[in-house]
């Protein structure tokens, strides 16, 4: 049974960072993508990143590029999104989740798996 337990939310203001992290487990973590989303209220949730197992390839959704950073622990069977300049934009429920298809659909929510419990951010202007 695979778990994902997601961590680091919490309120701070424009311009300030927050790291979160996503704990993996019940299964081979290093041998899977991870992705965050996020889903504000009222809206459909959306791609944030993903880092690949192996090499570490990684994609940002336009929005984020640039600000954050995602990364990996294999070791830790952790995956971290390193939040910098934060935005009221930002502010959402943000999941980690594991990503099992094909690395062309790594933006697509259906092709995700097994999905956190999720972190709420918010971010004040």
């Amino acid at each position: 049974q695979v778990q994902l337990v997601e961590s680091g939310g919490g309120l701070v203001q424009a311009g300030g960072s927050l790291r979160l992290s996503c704990a993996a487990s019940g299964s081979t973590f290093s041998m899977y993508n991870m992705g965050w989303f996020r889903q504000a209220p009222g809206k459909e949730r959306e791609f944030v990143a993903v880092i690949s197992w192996g090499i570490g390839s990684t994609d940002y959704a336009d929005p984020v590029k640039g600000r954050f950073t995602i990364s990996r622990d294999s070791a830790k069977n952790t995956v971290y999104l390193q939040m910098n300049s934060l935005k009221p934009e930002d502010t959402a429920v943000y999941y980690c989740a594991i990503h099992t298809k094909t690395w062309s659909t790594k933006r697509m929510v259906g092709s995700y798996d097994y999905w956190g419990q999720g972190t709420q951010v918010t971010v004040s202007s």
